[in-house]
């Protein structure tokens, strides 16, 4: 199960001078190429004795301050990154023969942002973060459901729901930003940005 990529290389002289920039212009190419949830990244965490941790989330927001998700603050991610507040992503744009590795620390976004963003969630989506116990044993979905049924009778749509105070955001503030390209016969090209001063330098790295 092996497939030959015949893709346009990744070239130095063609970059952008920061990572945030090159990622977006690469986002809007995998938007615009149709990739399926564009957004959707593997988050790793690892907890205080190093045991790692993986799962997809979806990025809410990037900026040169770094790239933010959403979740439970007692789920098992959460609760590495209160141990580790490290983390890395990866963007897998299959498709494209293309990934994204970031990596970086981690702090939690203000009460404000997370506040803006929980109102533009469904409505549906915002009494989830409610009814679930991330990461938390639960005896079975019908539980989940109850209590689903019992907010969405307490908050029926169009009414306000409060956010939740044991969930919000994350932003990874990035050290290193690793750009992929599949390239013929596995001489594949990779691009990574490390941070250096006040800015960033780049360095090829053999497949």
């Amino acid at each position: 199960m092996r497939k030959q990529y015949q893709h346009d290389g990744l070239a130095e002289a063609k970059i952008a001078a920061d990572p945030v920039a090159q990622f977006t212009d690469w986002f809007h190419e995998a938007v615009a190429a149709g990739v399926e949830e564009p957004n959707a990244m593997v988050l790793s965490t690892a907890d205080a004795a190093g045991r790692p941790g993986s799962r997809t989330v979806l990025l809410k927001g990037f900026d040169r301050r770094g790239f933010v998700f959403y979740t439970n603050y007692g789920s098992r991610k959460g609760a590495d990154l209160a141990a580790n507040p490290q983390a890395s992503l990866l963007f897998p744009w299959i498709s494209l023969a293309r990934q994204v590795i970031v990596g970086g620390r981690v702090e939690k976004v203000g009460r404000d942002e997370t506040a803006a963003y929980f109102r533009t969630r469904p409505h549906g989506s915002q009494l989830g973060a409610w009814a679930s116990e991330q990461s938390s044993p639960v005896a079975g979905r019908e539980v989940l459901e109850r209590r689903y049924a019992d907010l969405e009778a307490r908050y029926p749509e169009g009414e306000g729901v409060p956010v939740p105070p044991f969930w919000g955001g994350y932003r990874v503030i990035p050290d290193t930003v690793e750009f992929w390209q599949g390239r013929e016969n596995r001489l594949h090209d990779r691009l990574r940005y490390l941070v250096e001063g006040e800015g960033w330098r780049v360095e090829r790295l053999c497949p």
